[in-house]
């Protein structure tokens, strides 16, 4: 095994990683969906008068496989998602290719926020928003119930005082 690919066998293992609600994959695909038939709109027209109806086919061709390749990756990344709380630390490990952990001390912790857009609330989903000392930094923990969210922000808040007061 290369270096490069053991980095990944070594995130923690023995944690508790809570996963993310599988709502989560019907809130993503109905985004992807909605972005689908902007690029289908942007495509249609163009083609439609260089090509004919030619033109008309191959957008939708183009368009429908772009949307079955994004809908699969869509449905094995939310499986990915993630997260663990950790004596010091709130770790959240996301992506299939392109691997995510980040590790939130909680003494960086400057602000936790809930949020929920109108197809996230539809389905009765919240997302987690924390904002650390360093700028432009923000960590989200997505596809969360509102009463498992209000949880982990208020635990999030609290450990957040508790090791800035100890410092």
């Amino acid at each position: 095994m290369n270096a490069h690919a053991q980095v990944w066998d070594r995130w923690p293992t023995e944690l508790d990683w809570r996963p993310m609600a599988p709502q989560l994959r019907t809130v993503r695909l109905l985004g992807m969906g909605g972005r689908m038939l902007l690029l289908l709109a942007a495509a249609l027209i163009p083609l439609t008068v260089l090509l004919g109806l030619d033109g008309l086919w191959i957008a939708l061709g183009a368009v429908a496989v772009l949307a079955a390749v994004r809908a699969v990756v869509i449905a094995r990344a939310v499986r990915a998602w993630g997260y663990a709380e950790r004596e010091q630390d709130l770790l959240v490990r996301h992506g299939i290719l392109f691997r995510q952990l980040s590790i939130v001390p909680y003494g960086r912790i400057q602000l936790v926020d809930l949020k929920a857009g109108p197809i996230e609330r539809t389905f009765g989903l919240t997302t987690v928003e924390i904002r650390t000392a360093a700028p432009g930094t923000v960590t989200e923990v997505p596809g969360l119930d509102p009463g498992a969210a209000s949880e982990l922000r208020d635990r999030l808040a609290a450990r957040a005082a508790e090791v800035r007061e100890g410092l």
